[in-house]
């Protein structure tokens, strides 16, 4: 649970906005979209890897 103290006097769209930023740091958008289906295990790694193909094909394109 994000707790997000607000100080005395604080704007309370500057505290949303923090609450926002915080939310999207720990990742619990992804996490409950990941869970709203079940992907078999398999599916999960082919993913990764071809996450990390793409990503290590945009390095090599930079480094060239």
């Amino acid at each position: 649970m994000l707790i997000i103290p607000v100080k005395e006097g604080e704007n309370i769209d500057r505290a949303l906005k923090r609450f926002k930023r915080k939310f999207d740091r720990t990742g619990g958008m992804r996490q409950l979209r990941a869970r709203k289906h079940f992907a078999k295990p398999s599916v999960v790694r082919r993913a990764q890897i071809q996450k990390a193909q793409y990503i290590q094909g945009l390095r090599d394109a930079e480094n060239i």
